[in-house]
């Protein structure tokens, strides 16, 4: 397997395809792919937090990771996506599981279960009503590297 640059674009598309429970988000700061001699067999997308408390300008958030089930794929992802998030001058990269899903690439590629998020009561307000997949009902797990934390690199 081989990182390679990915336009937002095919990385959007990609999640489309593969990804188990969400659409692609609407867009990125950067996104990875990781690819075999044959195909792009994973994408990583990484953005600004969703959650307006840790938009520090400091703290990227991975928004979507999508693979074909190739093993060590989505380490290899989280890994070059930290490395990237680094160089560009972030401090901190988040992401989120949902309950049930055991993070093991997470912990793999260095980050550390942070807090168990309750599910959210919906984001469907009668003026401005949403797709579902917004989070409804899921509890989730955050998870994070820093930089100067061990396992986060310096």
């Amino acid at each position: 397997m081989v990182i390679v640059p990915l336009a937002i674009r095919t990385a959007r598309a990609f999640v489309a395809w593969q990804h188990r429970h969400l659409g692609p988000p609407p867009g990125a700061k950067f996104a990875i792919g990781v690819a075999t001699t044959e195909a792009l067999v994973g994408v990583v997308m990484v953005g600004r937090p969703v959650a307006r408390a840790f938009d520090d300008g400091l703290t990227a958030e991975v928004t979507r990771l999508a693979t074909d089930g190739t093993p060590n794929a989505c380490s290899a992802l989280l890994g070059a996506a930290w490395r990237t998030a680094r160089a560009m001058g972030y401090r901190r990269l988040i992401t989120y599981t949902r309950a049930g899903e055991p993070g093991t690439s997470l912990h793999a590629a260095g980050l550390r279960r942070v807090a168990d998020r309750p599910p959210r009561p919906g984001w469907n307000p009668p003026a401005r009503p949403r797709t579902a997949g917004c989070g409804d009902g899921v509890q989730r797990t955050l998870w994070e590297i820093t930089v100067g934390v061990p396992g986060g690199g310096r």
